[in-house]
Formats: C-alpha cells, structure tokens, sequence
C-alpha cells in the first residue's frame, strides 16, 4: 500500500505482525553488534547461508559438481563481499532477481605506520574512510576491529572495546575554555583530519628512552597480541563507535546504531533472501563493500567478481556462454538496496516536504539519486517502478517515494548505476535514516519490518 502525507503504518498493524516486526528488528540489533566492520558482516552472512543448506561455489568448481534448479549457493570473495544464488526453474538467460546493498560504513581506518607517542601518551593515527563529519567522532568511547597479517601469512583477529571488560579508546576535543578560535572555524575545519588520532595508552616502560610509552605500548601488543609495529603494514584496523545498538524512544519504535548505512538494507535482504524458498527466476542476494568510497577495488560493484561468479554457475548448470551470460544480465531486475535520508523536522529548510521520506510510512523508493542535475544517478524507468508498485501493492506492503533533499541542496549515490551497466531494470530502494553516517544513526523499526516485506514479495514474483 501506497502510504501518504496522513497515514502511518504502525497504525495497520494486528498483534502478530508487531510480533514479526519486533522478532525481526531483536535479529537485526544482534547482527549491528556482531557485524561492526564488513569481514564481520561477511562472517555473520557465510554462517546464516550454511545454516540455510547453502554450498560455497568454490567446492562445486573443485568437485566439477552440477547446478540444478532449487540448488543453494554462495560466492564469497576476499572476505568482504558475497553473492547468494537461490537457483530457479527458469533458464538463466531469463534473468535473476537481485537484491543488492552494501556492507561497508563511514568509520576510521588505521594507518600503515600509525603509532606515535607525544606529551606522554601514545596515538593510533587514521584515515576517515567515507563521508563523515569529523567533529562527531570526538570524545566517543572507540572500539578498534580488523585483522593484523603478519609477513608469515599468520592472520590475528581484533575486537577490542566490545565487551564489558574490554578498554576503549578515544579522540580527545578541546575544551570550551581554550576553544575560542576553534569556535570560529567552519564544521568542516573545526576538527582535521589529521587530528583524528585515537589515544590507546599514556603508561611509560622503566627506561631513559624518549618515547617510553611507545615503548610500552610496542611491548603489550607483542605479549598480548603478538602484534609488533611492522606488522601494521600489513593490517586492515577499523576503529568504530563501541557499544551496542539499542531500542530508541519511550515506546521503543526506533533502532540506535552504528552501521545502519547500508547494514539496515544487508539485514533485511537476508532475512528476506532465506525466508523464499523455491523460485521461479534465479534469485540472488548481493552484499558488497567499498559503496561508501565509491565501489571501487576488488570488493567493490565495480569489480567483476559477482559476474564471475554467476558464470562458473552458468557453466555448472550446463548453460554457459558469453550471449547467455549477457542476455542474464540485462533481463535481469533489481533493486538496489540502500539507505535514503529520513526528514528531519530540525533540519527542514534541506528537504522538500513532498518529496521527502519520514518514519513508519513504509519501505522508500528513490527513482533516481545523484547530485544536482541528476549528475551519477541511475533514474529508474517509469515501466519497471509501476512493475514494483503493482508488485507491493498486490501483497500490501507499505511504500514511499522521495528525493535526497531539496535540489542542488546535495546528493549521493549508490550501487544502482553500475549494475545498471548491464542493462538490466534496477531501482533505489531502502530504508529512511536520521543522522546517516554519524557515529550513531536512527531507523524506524515499522521501516525495517516492510523492507524486509517488500524484498521477500520482489523476490517471490
């Protein structure tokens, strides 16, 4: 259903779809915990995909095994980004329905030579990884996630600041009584890049040394963590807000937590995604990294490692060829499943109020995003948006229309115009968020239930 400027979802829903909802918003809170970093949320996809009977493609290529219809597959690359395969009745130059969204979320990622002691405390230096405002990730407790590679191949998972016992960490801020000329700097200057260094230790060895904490700090993380300062060269360190996402709101209708751009759209798709069994067209739910940089690199959309993929599935299912795989392609139908900007009454004069999205009128469609004159959109056909509106309507999903705030206010984009390369119908479509991309962004429970309706109903034409 259609939902307008006087209706509210939360208003259709009967005592059994409230308990749905808040089943399914418990499961996605879990996975924002556990899932803080794309490897994390890589993991907690490959294990939901085995637990659902899914095989990894990579013993089917060894063992030369055959694809039949109703087989369930899953191509992971590079531990960051995964492709599952729901293998159809209909041939693959039929096409596939997609689900696509991103794993990836604005953070700080630790430099290659990043440890330096000063003023008697020992830094962490970073590099903001997205588009962040610098200023909100100061005074935060931390949490560091990664992995460290020693030259040896031997691979060292971290995760500290998550648990009660473990430390934190932080990026300390001036304080008001020293912060004139800092007061009088723009946002964007207020704090500098080069400023985001994370504070981890300020305890010294017994030595005549001149970096004595440093010292110290290199001899914890060999004893502790068999980590030694060359071996940051080699290491991918994320530093994340700590702490757990929570239920927002007196009456607990909101979701408060780190990740939710696009991790709110990557739940909600495998939820989806496992919950259909048997297809008629070749089902997939893609889950990819680097959005936020622009999908670039090996892990990124614009890599080839989803189309490699489906053609060693092709080629197992016996209908392999380069004019099959193109004709797959572009018949194939998807969405793009990605955040859109909630309306923010505190922030009105950057919306249109008519074209905006708000919380608990449903699932949200943008037909195109990009920037100004629709500069990197991929603008969605009025055919296949009328397709996905009978599609939503006929199950009685609740849907909205809207744009990335007022024209020339902004803009963004998403993974849509790749795919869209191929020639296939692909359309925008998410969850609303306020706050998106700060260290703590908000989402309406009611939308995250009918994102995962709305998937569930695409996936099951």
């Amino acid at each position: 259903m259609f939902i307008d400027s006087k209706d509210n979802a939360w208003l259709e829903y009967s005592k059994s779809d409230r308990e749905e909802l808040n089943s399914l918003c418990d499961g996605y809170m879990d996975f924002l915990n556990k899932g803080k970093t794309e490897r994390e949320c890589l993991n907690l996809a490959v294990a939901m995909a085995k637990k659902a009977g899914y095989r990894d493609l990579e013993e089917i290529i060894r063992k030369d095994a055959r694809v039949r219809p109703g087989d369930k597959i899953y191509a992971s690359y590079m531990g960051k980004s995964i492709a599952l395969f729901n293998i159809g009745n209909e041939s693959f130059e039929k096409g596939l329905q997609i689900l696509g969204a991103h794993i990836d979320s604005p953070r700080l990622d630790i430099k290659q030579k990043p440890l330096f002691e000063d003023g008697g405390m020992v830094y962490l230096n970073t590099h903001y990884y997205g588009g962040i405002k610098k200023y909100q990730w100061v005074t935060l407790p931390l949490a560091l996630h990664g992995v460290v590679v020693k030259s040896d191949g031997t691979s060292i998972s971290v995760n500290i600041g998550e648990k009660d016992t473990d430390p934190v960490f932080c990026i300390t801020d001036l304080l008001p009584h020293l912060a004139s000329e800092q007061m009088e700097k723009r946002f964007s200057k207020g704090i500098e890049g080069e400023s985001l260094d994370v504070l981890i230790g300020s305890i010294p060895v017994k030595t005549k040394e001149k970096q004595a904490v440093k010292a110290a700090m290199l001899k914890l993380l060999k004893s502790k963590y068999d980590i030694e300062e060359e071996d940051f060269m080699s290491a991918e360190l994320e530093v994340v807000p700590a702490g757990k996402a929570k239920s927002l709101g007196l009456d607990e209708s909101m979701i408060l937590g780190y990740g939710q751009d696009d991790r709110v759209c990557a739940y909600t798709s495998l939820a989806a995604f496992f919950s259909v069994p048997d297809v008629d067209r070749t089902a997939v739910c893609l889950l990819v990294d680097k959005e936020e940089i622009g999908s670039v690199g090996a892990t990124g959309m614009k890599s080839k490692f989803f189309e490699n993929a489906l053609a060693e599935i092709m080629n197992a299912a016996g209908e392999y060829s380069e004019l099959a795989l193109r004709r797959c392609l572009s018949h194939s139908k998807m969405l793009s499943s990605d955040v859109s900007a909630a309306f923010d009454p505190l922030y009105a004069s950057v919306f249109d109020k008519a074209n905006s999205a708000y919380f608990g009128r449903g699932v949200v469609f943008n037909k195109y995003t990009g920037a100004r004159g629709k500069s990197g959109s991929n603008d969605c056909n009025a055919e296949f948006f009328a397709e996905i509106r009978n599609i939503l309507e006929s199950r009685n999903v609740a849907y909205q229309t809207c744009e990335l705030g007022k024209v020339d206010a902004g803009g963004g984009g998403t993974i849509a115009y790749i795919m869209a390369l191929y020639g296939m119908e692909v359309v925008d479509c998410g969850v609303a968020v306020l706050s998106m991309h700060a260290p703590w962004e908000v989402t309406s429970k009611s939308d995250i239930y009918e994102a995962c309706k709305a998937y569930r109903a695409f996936l099951s034409v």
